[in-house]
């Protein structure tokens, strides 16, 4: 309903706790099933009070290495995990990594792009002994509203923020906060902001080279959205390997929103233009330009080569396969999370990486196939 509040979803996700419940319903050890684990229980098993194993857990002074070694063996004989609320109130840490992605959970879902990034995330979350905590939320007038709860003291340590937009305000919102946090993209704003992000414009710019290369002489453009940076990034980038081609793409030039459907769409208005080359700014709107391709009764890549961007729609889906600028999603995820602890432990002077990509070539563009990433 027009003017309500944007939905707030939070999923956590425990790895180590999920695999827990696993062993309890197998074959525990029955002595771990008759008395509930505790600090006193971990305790009286040690020789040692209650406290002494709270200031063992917990990192606490005033242990002796021989205590400190006895406590440890019981905690790794039984799996104890302290209560997380208990530890949080003892080490004024939550032990939560947010990551605040403002989209609709549709969106997410249906978006390649942000399912290898939360698997990358999600790992070095857990390599961290952390947990993660995803909020997704649509662009809105009450935006600010939503941060405000999700930087609430106690609720997380930090969070990563996937920064969509030009000039995107949720980064504005978390200056103005005292949270620590990383931005996954290249925020306009990134100044003064610790921020992980891939070189589009790099990467665009091989994609064009590499048609050029190829003796293509008519190339277009399906562009991502001009209100994001990633967008603005791999525009420019192509028309940059172009003018080194001696090439443009005079009016061939068309604008998709990432989805499927938006490629087909641009795709079938440039088929007027007679390009003998297009590059689509992801890998989405790319599949549905070789469907406009197809039902227009052309071939790919004896009429049009086709070359997009992302790497993250696996080759064997389409026909041909599809040549890509892949981007590292997964490494830009762990690194993040690397990232974040680091501003966490007290990190000031911000810190921009950017991750290379790099050119798969395979079908679709006519060239000969070359192995693939990472291979």
């Amino acid at each position: 309903m027009s003017g309500s509040a944007p939905t707030l979803w939070r999923i956590q996700v425990q790895v180590d706790r999920i695999q827990l419940r696993c062993l309890c319903l197998g074959a525990l050890p029955r002595r771990v099933m008759t008395r509930p684990l505790n600090l006193e229980e971990v305790g009286r098993r040690a020789g040692v009070s209650r406290s002494t194993v709270s200031r063992v857990v917990n990192g606490g002074p005033n242990v002796s290495s021989e205590t400190k070694r006895r406590v440890e063996a019981v905690i790794a004989e039984t799996g104890y995990r302290p209560h997380a609320a208990a530890r949080s109130l003892a080490s004024n840490s939550t032990g939560v990594i947010g990551l605040v992605i403002p989209s609709a959970v549709a969106t997410l879902f249906d978006d390649p792009y942000f399912g290898r990034l939360i698997l990358g995330i999600s790992s070095a979350t857990n390599d961290v002994s952390m947990t993660l905590a995803l909020f997704l939320f649509g662009a809105g007038p009450d935006e600010s509203s939503i941060i405000s709860r999700v930087v609430t003291p106690g609720l997380v340590d930090g969070v990563i923020v996937t920064a969509t937009t030009r000039g995107d305000p949720l980064i504005d919102h978390m200056q103005g906060t005292s949270m620590p946090f990383v931005v996954v993209g290249r925020p306009d704003n990134a100044g003064s902001t610790f921020c992980v992000d891939v070189d589009n414009r790099a990467g665009a710019r091989t994609a064009a080279l590499h048609l050029a290369g190829l003796g293509r002489r008519r190339p277009a453009l399906i562009a991502a959205p001009s209100n994001t940076t990633a967008g603005v990034d791999r525009r420019n980038g192509f028309l940059e390997g172009l003018a080194e081609a001696g090439l443009s793409v005079e009016s061939r030039v068309a604008e998709g929103d990432w989805s499927q459907e938006s490629g087909r769409d641009a795709m079938a208005r440039l088929l007027a233009d007679r390009p003998d080359a297009v590059f689509v700014a992801s890998d989405r709107m790319a599949v549905g330009a070789l469907r406009a391709i197809r039902e227009a009764g052309l071939h790919c890549p004896g009429d049009i080569s086709v070359v997009s961007f992302d790497g993250i729609v696996p080759p064997d889906l389409t026909s041909p396969r599809l040549t890509s600028v892949v981007q590292p999603v997964t490494e830009v995820g762990e690194r993040a999370v690397r990232l974040l602890t680091a501003v966490i432990a007290g990190a000031s002077t911000p810190e921009h990486v950017v991750f290379p990509t790099e050119l798969a070539v395979r079908e679709s563009c006519g060239a000969t196939p070359t192995a693939e990433p990472g291979a």
